[in-house]
């Protein structure tokens, strides 16, 4: 059964959606003589044929034990150690997309048969049709040779969210047929972000629809052995679960993660270890990084990456006119950064849009804000350059940091404006900017990921000992130099507009600037505040109160519960819901900010 209640205001780290009703997880043996017999019921007269699709990252050995014990009579073909191209051949065809940057690379646009010999996989195909035993088909793009086959088959997808596959890296694990276990962990992530996550997402794509079942690849392997008992659901119970979840209010699974400026605040409020130095970051709204938990009604779990419900269900998740403007990415995202007793973020700047996309690929650019959730004694925003900067000096000193000449005099050229509870800084792209320390910050931004330029770094090594790279010469040719003391603080601090006051609710605009794409609303209410998807997205947090629940007027969904501090998706589909306190609650008020994508509210022009 599923676990009790989470205790009131305390924050729910393990977010579930539900499986449909009837359906269930399989486990071990049993699941696997599942997918066997709906390969032979498809196969008929024929010998069955069984392909199990495994996103890169996947434990490909442990996978094909697994099924060698549970269904000794089948032979295992490992299509990649048969038909992938050698790993030098593959990083010479993507030498243009990995670059020499430590962290910089162009996105490629490749399909998953890049990384394939043809010929092989036609001889793999005719192998396997000619073969009287029962067949197994394994691996990243294993349906390449599926396609080939002359008799029916099953499908299993073995799916894994990026940020199992970034923790694997880091504990040595390479990038797909890769030989680079000691690599820089920055370098591995740069190869999977550009190259093979992007050619993998855009496989598995064209799998969703015809999967008989797909088996939760994070359960196995990490340190050699399969980490909890992995689970498998059907495929329909796959598509259903996720077209449920697009029409209800959810929750992705947060990761936290320690930083050189990481703080103390998460510890505390969201009861993490405490025995762990710092935490630094915390994605709570990254969906193309966090999982999806489903369950069945016996509290087993299946573990997928968010990002399949974005790929599958985009347009009931994000609404038409988000879909048209973005495509099949949730282009909002919430995090949080914590420098509560710890130190400053490095000094940086985002890419101009035109920047990012003729030099990286991208089609849009991080523009963002910080939100304070909360604020210490002395916490400062550093934002926009002062009025009457020397551009020539302060790139000097820049350059002078970088080699360790000297500190570089943030307080000489950028301003510091005092931070406190609940204030809103605006950062449209070009903007010099950094969270000081003693600060808890809600990040609202665009969902580009790793696209900052770091001008200066406290003169700080990373965690892992290695300086964190610094990227002047980008910066240099995004630095919006216009943006003074005088325009920041008219523009981008605290642009709060009062929008209504009906009875005890009050709604406020507090930004973005018109520069960006995000609009975010902040609602302020006793009992209760109504809300509208009006046909896009919603991105909430509950930034005061200790616990509220979400609410159908016409009871489409079960009541949802939120407690403080927890981002929550409103997909478009949900239309009206009303945010009211629940039974339970002791908070006197409730606060909640909502960010949607502006131009795409049904009415909007």
């Amino acid at each position: 059964m599923s676990p009790d209640p989470v205790p009131i205001g305390q924050y729910e780290k393990r977010p579930t959606v539900p499986l449909p009703d009837g359906a269930r997880v399989h486990h071990g043996d049993p699941a696997w003589a599942l997918a066997a017999a709906t390969a032979a019921a498809k196969a008929g007269d024929h010998a069955p044929r069984l392909v199990v699709d495994a996103y890169p990252g996947a434990d490909l050995p442990l996978i094909a034990k697994l099924i060698a014990d549970a269904l000794p009579d089948w032979r295992v073909v490992d299509v990649e150690e048969a038909a992938a191209l050698p790993n030098e051949l593959i990083e010479a065809r993507f030498a243009d997309n990995l670059t020499e940057d430590r962290v910089f690379g162009v996105l490629s646009h490749a399909t998953v048969d890049s990384f394939y010999d043809a010929e092989r996989l036609d001889k793999l195909a005719v192998e396997a049709d000619g073969d009287d035993r029962p067949v197994v088909l394994l691996g990243w793009g294993a349906d390449l040779v599926a396609r080939r086959l002359t008799s029916p088959y099953a499908l299993v997808l073995a799916d894994m969210a990026r940020w199992e596959i970034q923790q694997r890296q880091r504990a040595g694990a390479t990038n797909w047929r890769a030989r680079n276990p000691d690599e820089d962990r920055l370098r591995k992530y740069k190869r999977g972000f550009f190259v093979e996550w992007r050619v993998a997402d855009r496989h598995k794509r064209t799998l969703f629809d015809r999967i008989d079942f797909l088996l939760d690849a994070n359960a196995i392997g990490g340190a050699g052995t399969v980490s909890r008992d992995p689970g498998m659901i059907t495929g329909e119970a796959f598509r259903a679960a996720l077209a449920n979840a697009a029409e209800a209010p959810l929750r992705v699974v947060p990761f936290f993660d320690p930083g050189v400026w990481g703080g103390q605040w998460m510890k505390e409020k969201l009861d993490l270890d405490p025995s762990q130095p710092n935490y630094a970051w915390c994605f709570d709204c990254v969906p193309e990084e966090n999982s999806l938990l489903l369950e069945d009604a016996e509290g087993a779990i299946v573990e997928i990456p968010s990002l399949d419900l974005v790929l599958s269900q985009p347009k009931a998740l994000l609404g038409e006119r988000t879909y048209a403007r973005f495509g099949a990415e949730f282009p909002i995202r919430f995090d949080f950064l914590d420098t509560m007793d710890g130190g400053n973020l490095s000094l940086q700047v985002h890419p101009l849009t035109d920047y990012i996309h003729q030099t990286f690929g991208m089609q849009y650019t991080q523009d963002e804000s910080y939100y304070m959730l909360d604020a210490g004694e002395g916490a400062v925003v550093y934002l926009g350059t002062k009025d009457g900067v020397d551009r020539e000096a302060m790139l000097a000193d820049l350059r002078a940091a970088e080699t360790g000449d000297r500190p570089f005099p943030a307080e000489r050229y950028v301003n510091a404006f005092p931070a406190k509870k609940h204030d809103h800084f605006l950062i449209p792209a070009g903007t010099i900017h950094s969270s000081g320390a003693n600060s808890m910050v809600l990040e609202i931004s665009a969902t580009p990921f790793i696209f900052t330029f770091k001008l200066w770094d406290w003169g700080r090594l990373g965690l892992d000992g290695i300086p964190r790279p610094v990227h002047l010469d980008h910066g240099e040719r995004n630095l919006a130099w216009e943006r003074g003391t005088q325009w920041t603080e008219a523009n981008l601090v605290n642009r709060i507009e009062v929008l209504s006051e009906d009875g005890d609710v009050v709604e406020e605009r507090t930004g973005l600037h018109e520069l960006e794409y995000i609009e975010v609303r902040r609602h302020w209410f006793p009992q209760e505040a109504a809300h509208d998807t009006e046909g896009t997205v919603n991105v909430l947090n509950l930034v005061e109160g200790d616990e509220v629940e979400i609410v159908s007027p016409t009871g489409a969904f079960e009541p949802y519960i939120i407690h403080y501090a927890e981002t929550f998706i409103v997909p478009a589909a949900v239309g009206p819901y009303v945010i009211r306190r629940t039974a339970r609650s002791r908070s006197e008020g409730f606060g909640t900010v909502k960010a949607s994508v502006r131009g795409t509210r049904t009415g909007e022009a």
